[in-house]
């Protein structure tokens, strides 16, 4: 059943709030887009709302985290990675202290907002923090276990999730995940696919219909864009002819970038960066935006041909 990752987040953080009484949400007005309100409701004692002051919000989670008190606070993507660039820097990583920043509405799923809304420079702003690690699950089965495992440890992080329900990748019953560890979805000797977050569906979508062109497909599910499982992607590219990165990111600086370089420098071949242009994307609903910058099984696997 398709569900938003938003809503995942916070049961893992109610559930965990039951017992530890310092894990502690923040939110800036946002607590009906973060989903955040069931959690508020159950936990007033844990819940701080800061307002519309997404600077305020940042510092505020680092400093009660150096108090000991472990944070998420919760905001739009786009604000929380550019409203507080500065306070996620220096208060949280530089400073490394136990906050987890959560991304909601992540990428183009603010939709008809358009660019003011929408956060498609996050992974390259993020990733360039020393100190900052950064993730973007794929559905909700993987979303929970990103987070069980980061409840465990005390480092900063960012986590970035879309606004709308998505597809299951995987299953509640199935759902291999290891920290900071691609899981690989399939194996394949023609063509890579490298994807991260709701790109993950349509790459599995792009190597079925591959498949059945007799194209030998491997899809790499890169949740942990930083630190970047090099390794994963090295050894799984070996005999490919191709690799593509799939983004909901602009294509400078993301996935792309990153898998370029570690490609480049390592094991040279051709590598296709599918992401969204450097344009302001058209106000439409996420799959729209998608289908028009071929974001879609159907264009990944037309990409794929025409490159191999």
């Amino acid at each position: 059943m398709a569900k938003a990752n938003k809503q995942v987040i916070c049961d893992v953080l109610m559930d965990a709030a039951k017992t530890d009484k310092d894990v502690v949400v923040l939110c800036s007005d946002s607590r009906g887009s973060a989903s955040a309100a069931p959690f508020a409701n159950a936990f007033p004692e844990q819940f701080v709302e800061v307002g519309i002051a997404e600077q305020d919000l940042v510092g505020i989670a680092a400093g009660m985290a150096r108090l000991g008190k472990k944070t998420y606070p919760m905001s739009p993507a786009c604000f929380i990675t550019a409203r507080s660039y500065e306070q996620c820097k220096v208060d949280v990583a530089y400073s490394n202290t136990n906050v987890k920043l959560i991304g909601i509405s992540g990428g183009v799923s603010y939709g008809a907002l358009g660019m003011s809304h929408h956060s498609c420079q996050d992974i390259a702003a993020m990733s360039a923090i020393p100190n900052m690690r950064v993730y973007i699950p794929a559905d909700a089965p993987q979303t929970e276990k990103l987070m069980r495992a980061l409840l465990k440890d005390n480092k900063p992080a960012y986590i970035r999730v879309g606004r709308n329900a998505v597809e299951n990748v995987y299953s509640e019953d199935d759902c291999p995940f290891e920290m900071d560890k691609a899981t690989v979805i399939s194996h394949g000797s023609d063509v890579t696919l490298v994807a991260a977050g709701e790109m993950v569906k349509p790459a599995v979508e792009a190597a079925k219909l591959l498949e059945a062109q007799g194209i030998s497909t491997a899809v790499i599910d890169m949740y942990c864009i930083k630190p970047l499982d090099s390794a994963t992607l090295l050894k799984e590219s070996a005999s490919s002819r191709l690799v593509v990165s799939i983004e909901e990111h602009s294509i400078f600086g993301g996935l792309g970038s990153m898998v370029a370089q570690v490609i480049a420098q390592h094991a040279p071949k051709k590598v296709v960066c599918l992401a969204l242009p450097d344009e302001p994307a058209p106000a439409g609903t996420s799959k729209e935006v998608f289908t028009h910058y071929g974001l879609t099984g159907e264009g990944i696997a037309k990409t794929v041909r025409e490159n191999l």
